[in-house]
């Protein structure tokens, strides 16, 4: 009797262990970059597919090269991706498209990998030029066409910038060609991504190279410059799922297009600004948000 228990007890355990093995892998993995919107994004994903009753792993703060080949092996199964990554990073398209044409290039490209884009988000993360506002406003610059004037007028203005963009082929130089402008050779001060934000700020130079969603736009009280003649390319964040994943859940693509339009800058600077500004926590912010839109 008691070997039998033990058989009993054994078996009970090892079907256990296959129900939580089966368990684990049948839960939607949610991937992310490793900066703040991301770790935004995969959370705030999380959240709303559990409570829409998936299991779910999350494996957030991946090196984008990582990210990319991960889902394309199958180890992730959603994360939210820029349309002008995967266009000039991951396939290679240096053609200059529209936002529409981008999307639908990446789109089809993607979709041979087995890769399903869902409806691109209105928020756009891609390169700008900011100024503080009270000084674009007293300047008269609200477009990059703007600033172009007044440099070719005689004004004095020093840009901050990364040393990637400066030195890109389809960076600062080409900017300037595209607008007819040229900064002065030592008004260009070159320094890390993060520190051009302090740096205007500080009133240290007039004009500086941002992402359009940084939360530090609102909280410094940034003015992004319009891009008239569409120099930037689009970078619209946007759910990109395997199609294995999508095939076994239908409803997934509802569930994240949902979520997707809801998004936009001014959304996503506030979100990046809670976190990076405010000091909040990723969890509650996400968690505050979802539930402030009816998505939980």
């Amino acid at each position: 009797m008691q070997l039998f228990k033990l058989v009993q007890a054994c078996a009970a355990t090892a079907l256990l262990a296959f129900a939580g093995q089966a368990a684990a892998a049948d839960a939607i993995v949610v991937g992310g970059k490793n900066f703040t919107e991301q770790q935004i994004m995969a959370e705030m994903t999380s959240q709303l597919l559990k409570a829409k009753g998936h299991a779910v792993d999350t494996r957030a703060g991946m090196g984008s090269a990582v990210l990319r080949k991960a889902q394309e092996n199958g180890q992730i199964d959603v994360y939210w991706e820029y349309t002008g990554t995967s266009l000039i990073v991951y396939n290679k398209v240096t053609t200059s498209l529209s936002a529409q044409a981008g999307y639908a290039k990446v789109k089809e490209l993607d979709a041979a990998k087995g890769l399903v884009w869902l409806n691109p988000s209105k928020a756009n993360n891609t390169y700008a030029l900011a100024m503080r506002r009270q000084e674009a406003d007293s300047l008269g610059i609200h477009t990059i066409n703007d600033l172009a004037t007044a440099l070719n007028g005689g004004k004095d203005l020093a840009f901050a910038v990364n040393a990637e963009f400066y030195a890109r082929a389809d960076g600062l130089k080409p900017l300037q060609e595209t607008y007819g402008f040229e900064f002065k050779r030592a008004n260009i001060k070159r320094m890390d991504t993060g520190l051009t934000y302090q740096a205007l700020r500080d009133k240290q130079v007039d004009v500086a190279l941002v992402f359009a969603t940084d939360g530090r736009i609102p909280a410094f009280d940034f003015v992004v410059l319009t891009d008239s003649k569409g120099f930037f390319p689009s970078y619209a964040l946007t759910p990109v799922v395997r199609q294995a994943v999508l095939a076994k859940n239908p409803k997934l693509a509802d569930t994240l297009n949902g979520l997707s339009a809801v998004l936009d800058d001014k959304t996503m600077a506030h979100l990046n600004a809670q976190v990076d500004v405010d000091h909040k926590s990723i969890s509650d912010v996400c968690q505050a948000f979802l539930k402030e839109k009816g998505l939980i």
